[in-house]
Protein backbone atom coordinates (compact mmCIF):
# COMPACT_ATOMS: atom_id res chain seq x y z
CA UNK A 1 0.00 0.00 0.00
CA UNK A 2 1.39 3.43 -0.95
CA UNK A 3 2.28 6.00 1.66
CA UNK A 4 -0.23 8.44 0.10
CA UNK A 5 -3.10 5.95 0.36
CA UNK A 6 -2.19 5.07 3.95
CA UNK A 7 -2.30 8.74 4.95
CA UNK A 8 -5.70 9.13 3.23
CA UNK A 9 -7.18 6.20 5.19
CA UNK A 10 -5.87 7.58 8.49
CA UNK A 11 -7.42 11.01 7.77
CA UNK A 12 -10.76 9.39 6.82
CA UNK A 13 -10.81 7.32 10.02
CA UNK A 14 -10.25 10.45 12.09
CA UNK A 15 -13.10 12.23 10.28
CA UNK A 16 -15.47 9.31 10.99
CA UNK A 17 -14.46 9.20 14.66
CA UNK A 18 -15.10 12.93 15.10
CA UNK A 19 -18.45 12.64 13.34
CA UNK A 20 -19.39 9.79 15.64
CA UNK A 21 -18.81 11.98 18.66
CA UNK A 22 -21.27 14.53 17.29
CA UNK A 23 -24.12 12.05 16.81
CA UNK A 24 -26.29 11.25 19.86
CA UNK A 25 -26.54 7.57 20.66
CA UNK A 26 -30.22 6.67 21.18
CA UNK A 27 -31.29 4.85 24.32
CA UNK A 28 -28.25 5.61 26.45
CA UNK A 29 -29.15 5.00 30.10
CA UNK A 30 -26.53 7.46 31.32
CA UNK A 31 -27.96 10.42 29.38
CA UNK A 32 -28.67 13.44 31.56
CA UNK A 33 -32.34 13.61 32.66
CA UNK A 34 -34.38 16.36 31.04
CA UNK A 35 -36.76 16.93 33.96
CA UNK A 36 -39.30 15.19 36.15
CA UNK A 37 -41.93 12.67 35.21
CA UNK A 38 -44.95 11.65 37.23
CA UNK A 39 -46.69 8.29 37.14
CA UNK A 40 -50.24 7.90 38.41
CA UNK A 41 -51.90 4.54 39.09
CA UNK A 42 -55.55 4.27 40.02
CA UNK A 43 -58.87 2.64 39.36
CA UNK A 44 -61.85 4.21 37.63
CA UNK A 45 -65.40 4.90 38.71
CA UNK A 46 -66.62 2.00 36.64
CA UNK A 47 -64.00 -0.66 37.32
CA UNK A 48 -62.09 -1.51 40.50
CA UNK A 49 -60.76 -4.81 39.10
CA UNK A 50 -58.25 -3.12 36.79
CA UNK A 51 -55.54 -0.51 37.32
CA UNK A 52 -55.05 2.33 34.85
CA UNK A 53 -51.70 4.10 34.38
CA UNK A 54 -51.21 7.78 33.51
CA UNK A 55 -48.13 9.93 32.94
CA UNK A 56 -47.34 13.64 33.35
CA UNK A 57 -44.40 16.02 33.21
CA UNK A 58 -45.85 18.59 35.61
CA UNK A 59 -48.17 16.75 38.01
CA UNK A 60 -51.23 18.53 36.59
CA UNK A 61 -51.82 17.41 33.00
CA UNK A 62 -51.94 13.61 32.91
CA UNK A 63 -52.15 11.46 29.78
CA UNK A 64 -53.31 7.86 29.69
CA UNK A 65 -50.40 5.44 29.24
CA UNK A 66 -52.51 2.29 29.35
CA UNK A 67 -56.10 1.52 30.31
CA UNK A 68 -56.49 -1.64 32.40
CA UNK A 69 -52.72 -2.02 32.53
CA UNK A 70 -52.98 -4.50 35.37
CA UNK A 71 -55.66 -6.97 36.38
CA UNK A 72 -54.92 -9.08 39.46
CA UNK A 73 -55.68 -12.78 39.20
CA UNK A 74 -58.40 -12.38 41.85
CA UNK A 75 -59.99 -9.61 43.85
CA UNK A 76 -59.91 -5.87 43.40
CA UNK A 77 -57.09 -3.45 42.71
CA UNK A 78 -58.20 -0.45 44.74
CA UNK A 79 -56.09 2.34 46.28
CA UNK A 80 -52.84 1.47 44.45
CA UNK A 81 -49.50 3.00 45.45
CA UNK A 82 -46.38 2.98 43.24
CA UNK A 83 -42.62 3.38 43.67
CA UNK A 84 -39.43 2.43 41.80
CA UNK A 85 -37.08 0.14 43.68
CA UNK A 86 -33.29 0.00 43.46
CA UNK A 87 -33.59 -3.14 41.30
CA UNK A 88 -35.06 -1.01 38.51
CA UNK A 89 -38.58 -2.43 38.81
CA UNK A 90 -41.70 -0.44 39.55
CA UNK A 91 -43.84 -1.91 42.33
CA UNK A 92 -47.47 -1.38 43.25
CA UNK A 93 -49.29 -2.41 46.38
CA UNK A 94 -53.07 -2.19 46.60
CA UNK A 95 -56.28 -3.07 48.42
CA UNK A 96 -57.58 -6.46 47.34
CA UNK A 97 -60.82 -6.08 49.35
CA UNK A 98 -60.33 -9.77 50.13
CA UNK A 99 -60.09 -9.93 53.89
CA UNK A 100 -56.79 -9.04 55.55
CA UNK A 101 -54.67 -9.22 52.38
CA UNK A 102 -52.82 -6.56 50.41
CA UNK A 103 -51.68 -7.18 46.83
CA UNK A 104 -48.33 -6.66 45.11
CA UNK A 105 -47.23 -6.49 41.45
CA UNK A 106 -44.18 -5.24 39.56
CA UNK A 107 -43.25 -3.86 36.14
CA UNK A 108 -40.18 -2.92 34.10
CA UNK A 109 -41.91 -0.20 32.10
CA UNK A 110 -44.93 0.96 34.19
CA UNK A 111 -47.48 -0.48 31.74
CA UNK A 112 -46.82 -4.25 31.68
CA UNK A 113 -47.35 -5.73 35.14
CA UNK A 114 -46.71 -9.11 36.71
CA UNK A 115 -48.47 -10.13 39.92
CA UNK A 116 -46.26 -10.97 42.87
CA UNK A 117 -49.16 -12.19 44.98
CA UNK A 118 -51.31 -11.29 47.94
CA UNK A 119 -49.70 -10.84 51.33
CA UNK A 120 -51.80 -11.97 54.31
CA UNK A 121 -51.33 -9.41 57.06
CA UNK A 122 -50.60 -11.28 60.30
CA UNK A 123 -53.55 -12.07 62.51
CA UNK A 124 -52.65 -9.54 65.12
CA UNK A 125 -53.13 -7.69 67.43
CA UNK A 126 -54.82 -8.43 70.73
CA UNK A 127 -56.32 -5.21 72.06
CA UNK A 128 -56.05 -3.52 68.65
CA UNK A 129 -58.13 -0.31 68.76
CA UNK A 130 -60.91 -0.01 66.25
CA UNK A 131 -63.59 -2.64 66.69
CA UNK A 132 -67.10 -1.38 67.08
CA UNK A 133 -69.15 1.42 65.57
CA UNK A 134 -66.38 3.04 63.56
CA UNK A 135 -65.35 5.49 66.27
CA UNK A 136 -62.91 3.25 68.09
CA UNK A 137 -65.41 2.19 70.72
CA UNK A 138 -66.51 -1.28 71.65
CA UNK A 139 -69.72 -2.47 70.01
CA UNK A 140 -71.60 -2.69 73.29
CA UNK A 141 -75.34 -1.96 73.29
CA UNK A 142 -75.98 1.48 74.71
CA UNK A 143 -72.30 2.49 74.57
CA UNK A 144 -72.50 4.90 71.64
CA UNK A 145 -72.81 7.91 73.90
CA UNK A 146 -70.22 6.84 76.44
CA UNK A 147 -67.00 8.85 76.09
CA UNK A 148 -65.28 6.43 78.47
CA UNK A 149 -65.64 3.67 75.91
CA UNK A 150 -64.56 5.71 72.88
CA UNK A 151 -60.91 4.83 73.40
CA UNK A 152 -61.49 1.29 74.66
CA UNK A 153 -59.56 -1.14 72.45
CA UNK A 154 -60.75 -4.14 70.56
CA UNK A 155 -60.74 -7.51 72.27
CA UNK A 156 -60.53 -9.34 68.95
CA UNK A 157 -57.15 -10.90 68.13
CA UNK A 158 -57.96 -11.02 64.41
CA UNK A 159 -57.36 -8.46 61.68
CA UNK A 160 -60.37 -8.58 59.36
CA UNK A 161 -59.39 -5.83 56.90
CA UNK A 162 -56.12 -4.44 55.54
CA UNK A 163 -56.75 -1.50 53.23
CA UNK A 164 -55.08 1.43 51.48
CA UNK A 165 -51.41 0.34 51.60
CA UNK A 166 -48.92 3.15 50.81
CA UNK A 167 -45.20 2.86 50.06
CA UNK A 168 -42.79 4.95 52.10
CA UNK A 169 -39.04 4.75 51.49
CA UNK A 170 -36.88 6.03 54.33
CA UNK A 171 -33.10 5.87 54.25
CA UNK A 172 -33.14 2.99 51.80
CA UNK A 173 -35.66 0.99 53.86
CA UNK A 174 -38.88 0.04 52.10
CA UNK A 175 -42.00 0.45 54.23
CA UNK A 176 -45.73 0.10 53.74
CA UNK A 177 -48.24 2.20 55.68
CA UNK A 178 -51.57 0.36 55.81
CA UNK A 179 -54.94 0.72 57.49
CA UNK A 180 -56.00 -2.24 59.61
CA UNK A 181 -59.31 -3.10 61.28
CA UNK A 182 -60.60 -5.84 63.52
CA UNK A 183 -64.19 -5.15 62.56
CA UNK A 184 -64.74 -1.43 63.11
CA UNK A 185 -62.73 1.72 62.61
CA UNK A 186 -59.30 1.58 60.98
CA UNK A 187 -55.89 2.18 62.59
CA UNK A 188 -52.72 3.14 60.64
CA UNK A 189 -49.86 0.64 60.92
CA UNK A 190 -46.31 0.39 59.60
CA UNK A 191 -44.61 -2.68 58.08
CA UNK A 192 -40.99 -2.82 56.89
CA UNK A 193 -39.59 -5.11 54.18
CA UNK A 194 -37.14 -7.66 55.60
CA UNK A 195 -35.56 -8.69 52.28
CA UNK A 196 -35.08 -7.21 48.77
CA UNK A 197 -37.83 -9.14 46.97
CA UNK A 198 -40.47 -7.46 49.17
CA UNK A 199 -42.08 -10.78 50.04
CA UNK A 200 -41.26 -10.85 53.75
CA UNK A 201 -42.38 -8.12 56.11
CA UNK A 202 -42.01 -7.12 59.73
CA UNK A 203 -44.86 -7.40 62.20
CA UNK A 204 -47.22 -4.37 61.94
CA UNK A 205 -46.44 -1.49 64.32
CA UNK A 206 -49.01 1.25 65.01
CA UNK A 207 -48.23 4.85 64.12
CA UNK A 208 -48.29 6.44 67.58
CA UNK A 209 -50.42 9.52 68.04
CA UNK A 210 -52.85 9.10 65.14
CA UNK A 211 -55.17 6.61 66.78
CA UNK A 212 -58.28 4.71 65.78
CA UNK A 213 -60.77 5.64 63.10
CA UNK A 214 -58.20 6.89 60.60
CA UNK A 215 -57.73 5.44 57.11
CA UNK A 216 -55.83 6.23 53.89
CA UNK A 217 -52.71 7.40 55.71
CA UNK A 218 -49.83 8.56 53.52
CA UNK A 219 -46.49 9.97 54.67
CA UNK A 220 -43.85 12.25 53.14
CA UNK A 221 -40.63 13.49 54.71
CA UNK A 222 -39.48 17.10 54.43
CA UNK A 223 -36.09 17.70 56.00
CA UNK A 224 -36.19 15.86 59.32
CA UNK A 225 -39.98 16.05 59.70
CA UNK A 226 -42.45 13.30 58.80
CA UNK A 227 -45.80 14.57 57.53
CA UNK A 228 -48.77 12.20 57.76
CA UNK A 229 -52.00 12.90 55.90
CA UNK A 230 -54.90 10.74 57.02
CA UNK A 231 -58.67 10.61 56.64
CA UNK A 232 -60.67 11.04 59.84
CA UNK A 233 -63.46 8.53 59.30
CA UNK A 234 -65.70 10.03 61.97
CA UNK A 235 -65.81 13.52 60.48
CA UNK A 236 -64.90 12.61 56.86
CA UNK A 237 -62.05 15.06 56.33
CA UNK A 238 -58.29 14.77 55.85
CA UNK A 239 -56.02 15.68 58.76
CA UNK A 240 -52.33 16.62 58.84
CA UNK A 241 -49.95 15.36 61.54
CA UNK A 242 -46.19 15.69 62.03
CA UNK A 243 -43.50 13.72 63.86
CA UNK A 244 -39.74 13.53 64.21
CA UNK A 245 -39.67 9.76 63.59
CA UNK A 246 -41.57 7.54 61.18
CA UNK A 247 -43.42 5.56 63.84
CA UNK A 248 -44.34 8.72 65.75
CA UNK A 249 -45.60 9.99 68.06
CA UNK A 250 -47.48 12.26 65.68
CA UNK A 251 -49.22 15.49 66.66
CA UNK A 252 -51.95 17.06 64.59
CA UNK A 253 -51.44 20.48 63.01
CA UNK A 254 -53.81 22.75 61.10
CA UNK A 255 -54.67 21.11 57.75
CA UNK A 256 -55.61 22.85 54.54
CA UNK A 257 -59.17 23.91 53.91
CA UNK A 258 -59.89 20.83 51.85
CA UNK A 259 -63.53 20.34 52.80
CA UNK A 260 -65.37 17.23 53.92
CA UNK A 261 -66.08 13.91 52.23
CA UNK A 262 -62.56 13.70 50.83
CA UNK A 263 -60.22 10.73 51.12
CA UNK A 264 -57.26 8.94 49.54
CA UNK A 265 -54.69 11.74 49.94
CA UNK A 266 -51.59 11.50 47.74
CA UNK A 267 -48.77 14.02 48.24
CA UNK A 268 -45.99 14.83 45.77
CA UNK A 269 -43.42 17.55 45.13
CA UNK A 270 -43.87 19.64 41.98
CA UNK A 271 -41.07 20.62 39.56
CA UNK A 272 -40.88 24.11 41.14
CA UNK A 273 -40.39 22.66 44.64
CA UNK A 274 -43.94 23.30 45.89
CA UNK A 275 -45.94 20.46 47.42
CA UNK A 276 -49.25 19.17 46.12
CA UNK A 277 -51.93 17.05 47.78
CA UNK A 278 -54.48 15.20 45.64
CA UNK A 279 -57.86 14.33 47.18
CA UNK A 280 -60.66 12.02 46.09
CA UNK A 281 -63.90 13.99 46.70
CA UNK A 282 -65.89 10.79 46.51
CA UNK A 283 -69.24 12.27 47.49
CA UNK A 284 -69.27 14.84 44.68
CA UNK A 285 -67.51 12.58 42.17
CA UNK A 286 -64.58 14.98 41.71
CA UNK A 287 -60.81 14.80 42.08
CA UNK A 288 -59.18 17.83 43.72
CA UNK A 289 -55.72 19.17 44.37
CA UNK A 290 -54.22 21.83 46.64
CA UNK A 291 -50.68 23.27 46.69
CA UNK A 292 -48.30 24.53 49.37
CA UNK A 293 -45.42 26.89 48.64
CA UNK A 294 -44.22 27.25 52.25
CA UNK A 295 -43.27 23.75 53.34
CA UNK A 296 -46.82 22.52 54.06
CA UNK A 297 -47.68 25.26 56.55
CA UNK A 298 -50.46 26.71 54.40
CA UNK A 299 -52.34 25.41 51.38
CA UNK A 300 -54.12 26.90 48.40
CA UNK A 301 -57.83 26.54 47.74
CA UNK A 302 -58.74 23.24 46.11
CA UNK A 303 -59.10 22.96 42.35
CA UNK A 304 -60.33 20.15 40.13
CA UNK A 305 -57.70 17.97 38.47
CA UNK A 306 -58.11 18.74 34.75
CA UNK A 307 -59.09 15.96 32.42
CA UNK A 308 -59.40 13.26 35.06
CA UNK A 309 -61.72 14.67 37.72
CA UNK A 310 -64.81 12.48 37.81
CA UNK A 311 -63.00 9.54 36.18
CA UNK A 312 -60.20 8.36 38.47
CA UNK A 313 -60.56 7.12 42.03
CA UNK A 314 -58.08 6.94 44.94
CA UNK A 315 -54.85 6.95 42.98
CA UNK A 316 -51.18 6.83 43.88
CA UNK A 317 -48.61 9.09 42.23
CA UNK A 318 -44.80 8.88 42.01
CA UNK A 319 -42.16 11.38 40.89
CA UNK A 320 -38.84 10.45 39.28
CA UNK A 321 -36.28 11.96 36.94
CA UNK A 322 -37.36 11.86 33.31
Amino acid sequence: MSLKRTRLLVVWAVVLAVAGLLVAVPGRSDAAPTGWKYTMVGFSNGNDRAMDVYGSSDGTQFQLLRKSAYRPPTGRVRDPSIFRNTDGFYYVTYTTANGANIGFARSRDRVNWTPIGDYPVPFCCALLPGTGDGTGSMNIPGSSGSSALKSFPSLSPFTTKAWAPEWFIDGGRVNVILSMSTGGGFVPYLMTALEPSLRLWSFPVPLAGIGADHIDTTIVKVGSTYHAFTKNETHKYVQHAVASSLAGPYRFVTPGNWGTFVEGPAVIQLPNGDWRIYLDAYKSGKYLYSDSADGMRTWSATRELPGLSGTVRHFGVMRERG
